[in-house]
């Protein structure tokens, strides 16, 4: 049968899912492999499971001629070159749908953090000790309840930001490339220039892939736009924001804060970002829980198995290389 090789640790059960159907697995648990390293790890492979930090560019996939699939452990493929896959007839996939639910949780858990400014409070704590009840405290932050929640990018886990979002009885506004009118109807919310989303949100949460069109969406301009109370939150891609002007822009109190669990130029961080206390930082953990982790691995799984047994895969991002394929059995 398909060697399949894997970039990362992964769970045993999977493994055997792949090893029981007759395939050779080989799995890398060290740190991020650079390119040469991912092209000699994968040397003879016909089925690749990468996570985001693989990049599969042109020069990688000349590289692995027996290379059927890239099942691609996320939502996003910005990673993979997926024109240069179609043209050789590789198959890519994803593991949408599965990590909705985990990620909008974690833009929220940004959101409430820098809202009530949890981070910091903890770090005092810890450091300084409790220092008594007092009726204007140093960790003043902003209510969350009944204010405007910005939401650009209206897919399944904008979406589901956008429905936690009711049960704080607030304002829904939403930026798409495309007006979801059944969404509207279910949420409440209402469809709005970029602009003025940006003018008129107390909260604004980022949730578009990362595009051309995306690329540093929000930079010193749309920063401008925001109430000085605003709070930005990321979980989306880290170059759809220009972090330097984000930095300065939080330096300089224009906005209030922001919650960022992606970064610009990852696993690096903007240096004054680091220094900022309106800032709360996760590694991008989006959809690190166990449960999901759990579902995106089996998904990736049942991509790779159905293609190298000839199958269509179930979350395949280019159609156009399967419909060759079918057209030369």
């Amino acid at each position: 049968m398909g060697k399949v090789a894997i970039t990362t640790r992964f769970f045993p059960e999977e493994l055997e899912r792949l090893k029981e159907a007759g395939h050779e697995v080989r799995v890398h648990e060290g740190k991020p492999l650079s390119k040469a390293e991912l092209v000699e790890f994968a040397k003879d492979a016909e089925a690749l499971i990468i996570l985001l930090v693989d990049r599969i560019d042109e020069e990688v996939l000349q590289a692995l001629p027996k290379l059927r699939i890239v099942a691609n452990l996320g939502v996003g493929v910005d990673n993979i070159d997926i024109d240069a896959a179609t043209r050789r007839k590789i198959l890519v996939t994803n593991t949408p749908e599965v990590l909705t639910e985990a990620t909008a949780d974690l833009a929220w858990a940004l959101l409430l953090a820098a809202a009530r400014r949890i981070v910091e409070a903890d770090e005092d704590l810890r450091r300084e000790g409790f220092p008594g009840w007092t009726f204007l405290p140093k960790h003043m932050g902003v209510d969350v309840y009944g204010r405007a929640l910005g939401v650009v990018g209206f897919g399944r886990i904008g979406q589901a930001v956008a429905r936690r979002g009711r049960g704080f009885g607030m304002t829904i506004l939403y930026h798409s490339r495309t007006r979801k009118p059944e969404a509207e109807k279910d949420l409440g919310a209402r469809y709005v220039s970029l602009d003025e989303l940006l003018r008129e949100s107390d909260f604004v949460v980022l949730c578009v892939p990362l595009t051309q069109e995306t690329y540093h969406l929000i930079g010193a301009r749309e920063l401008s736009l925001m109430k000085r109370e605003a709070i930005l939150v990321n979980v989306a891609r880290g170059p759809v924001v220009d972090e330097a002007a984000l930095a300065q822009a939080l330096k300089e109190g224009r906005i209030l804060a922001a919650g960022l669990d992606v970064f610009e130029r990852e696993p690096q961080v903007h240096p004054e970002l680091l220094t900022l206390r309106n800032v709360v930082l996760t590694p991008h953990i989006g959809s690190a829980t166990w449960a999901t982790r759990r579902r995106m691995a089996s998904l990736a799984v049942d991509n790779v198995l159905a293609a190298l047994s000839g199958r269509r895969p179930p979350t395949l991002v280019n159609p156009e290389a399967w419909e060759t394929l079918s057209a030369q059995a």
